[in-house]
Formats: C-alpha cells, structure tokens, sequence
C-alpha cells in the first residue's frame, strides 16, 4: 500500500514522501480501515518538525522512531482482530490514532490502510460524508474542551468570548460552538482570513497583526487560544472578573508557563487560567455532543480543500505555511495498481 512516511525531521515539503510500504494486519481489538479520507493537523506538523523541542524525548531524539503521517482517519472496516467485536465488515468509521483510551499514541491516516484499535473508533452517521467525518476527531474535539473547565463549567448565553486563531484546525469549530451557545464571539487571525472568520459567524474580528488583544480595552468572559503567542499576565488583564483562559499549546515557554504560571496565579484570583491538562482525544461524550450540533446545523464542518493521496505533501505544507481557511482533507483513492 501507498503510504506518508518521513525519516527526518523537518518541513513537509523537505521530509515527507509516499512510499510502498507493507499493509498492516489486525491482531487482537484493531480494526483494518480503508481510509476514505484523512485530515490535516497542526499535531501532524508539530511532529514533522518537533515543536516544542521537548516532544523528542517522546517520539524520537535524533529520527522519529513512528515514521508514517496523520492521526484523524475515516474510512470502512476491512478486517477486525479476534478481539474487536465492535465493529463489523462494511462498517463506516471514523477516529483520532492519537487515542489515550486506545493505549495509542500512534500516526498512519495518510496511507490506503491503518490498523486502529476498536477503542479509537466510532460508527460515522449515515448523514456524514467521509471528508467531514475526517475533520472531526482532533480538531472539534479540542475545540468543544477548550470550552468547558475541567470542572464542568463552560460559557453561557451572553458570555464575551474570543478565539485567537479563528481561522485554523479547531478555531472554525471553536467560533460555531460558542456562537451555538449564545455567546458574543470575536475571532482573531490575519487580515486575509477576516471575511472567512465572518462567516463563521463571528461578531468581532481582528486582525492579529493590527491589533494586539491583550492591550485593548476589552475584556472576556473566556478566551481559547488555540496556539500561544502572548503571556500568562496579558492575557489575564484581557479577562473579565470570573474569567478563563485556555491555552491549547505553542512553543515551549506558552507551554510552560500554561503549565505552571497560569494555574499558580489562579489560585490567587477568581480568573483561571492554564494549558488544557483535561484533554480527552476523540472523548464518546463530545464526540457525540459534535454530531448532534452538526446534525442541527448549528456546526458545519469547513473545508479549505481536498488533496489526492498522491498530493499529501502538498496538503501538509498548505496547513504548515498558514495558507488554510479551516481544514484541509486528503482523500485515498485506487491512484496505483495492486
């Protein structure tokens, strides 16, 4: 089978190349997918080039020690293991390889095939298309959790909220769920994504390079930054009282100070702040929760473009050089004979 592998770390375009490489086999709860159509990431890319550096210690210090490419899979049930009764030949599925219920921290979405355990997978509606069932796994997920505390609490009809990075991966799907929610949203991103951010819904745009948030006169009920570029201390000014600010990730210091900083000046105040430490990949509950939005209209799933498999590296850098309205799809295709 054809498949993304990189042996190096680096840009997508330098590193990243489709190969043969043999089909996998299920053994015990996986499921073998014939993958319909696979999303792109901004976890793919932080793998392709480690970011931040840390993430060496977990998948490779000097090689990637998982060489194939992408996480969020949809597709049809091929073959199951002995141990995956969940699932049956024909099946519709779709979900996220990066799974910690799954025991898996695994890759292989841009490929013909990939063999993902039963627990990392669920049924797609018979209303959904492969490409949009694609988009969801990491993606909306991420985003319905950085709208909701880790206990419980989330934004309420008339809330101020503001999505920082408006226009990528889980920003389209952040803006649609808070405005589904009754909130006052503005969404920030660069000045030629404004009309897309609009159309989403969004109340209030900015363009980040024009406008510094953080130093405004506003201030948030909750903000979700889906990739850190400020500090702790200046986006807590930009709070309301009662406030919360959710990172999701970035560069080693963003991630760091989310980790410690944020959350030791929270128990000092009323607003809270920190990294997304109660993350729950491709959680049944939100999962579920996302279709249900979808299926009411109030979530539309926003595709910039589709690539063949054969384009992959194509998609990846589209994603890694910021050119990507919402979410870029590869789809598999019969492009070589067997």
């Amino acid at each position: 089978m054809k498949a993304a592998v990189y042996e190096r770390y680096g840009p997508p375009r330098e590193v990243v190349s489709l190969r043969e490489v043999p089909r996998p086999e299920p053994t015990g709860d996986q499921v073998l997918v014939r993958v319909r159509a696979a999303s792109v990431n901004r976890a793919d890319l932080d793998g392709l080039a480690p970011r931040p550096q840390f993430l060496r210690l977990f998948i490779g210090l000097r090689t990637p020690g998982v060489r194939q490419v992408g996480i969020d899979v949809a597709g049809v049930a091929e073959a199951t293991g002995p141990e995956a009764p969940a699932f049956k030949l024909g099946d519709r599925v779709y979900g996220d390889l990066f799974s910690f219920k799954a025991g898996l921290f695994g890759t292989g979405a841009f490929a013909e095939y990939a063999c993902v355990s039963q627990k990392a997978l669920r049924r797609i509606p018979d209303t959904m298309s492969f490409e949009d069932a694609a988009t969801l796994p990491h993606s909306a997920i991420l985003a319905l959790q950085g709208l909701r505390r880790r206990d419980g609490r989330t934004i309420k009809a008339g809330d101020k909220v503001l999505i920082d990075g408006a226009s990528g991966n889980v920003g389209p799907f952040a803006m649609q769920v808070a405005k589904a929610l009754g909130a006052e949203v503005t969404g920030v991103c660069s000045a030629g994504k404004m009309d897309f951010v609009r159309a989403l819904g969004a109340d209030h745009v900015l363009d980040y390079r024009a406008t510094d948030y953080t130093k405004t006169k506003e201030r948030y009920d909750w903000i979700v930054d889906t990739d850190s570029h400020h500090g702790v201390l200046a986006v807590r000014r930009a709070l309301r009282p009662g406030g919360t600010y959710v990172t999701l990730g970035g560069n080693a210091w963003p991630i760091v100070r989310g980790l410690i900083i944020g959350p030791l000046l929270s128990r000092f105040s009323d607003k809270w702040s920190g990294l997304l430490l109660w993350w729950k990949p491709f959680n049944p509950d939100d999962i579920a929760r996302m279709e249900q939005l979808i299926a009411g209209g109030s979530v539309t799933p926003r595709i910039d473009r589709t690539y063949p498999l054969d384009e992959v590296v194509d998609a990846l850098a589209q994603v890694h050089e910021g050119r990507a309205n919402g979410k870029v799809v590869v789809t598999m295709g019969d492009i070589w004979p067997r």
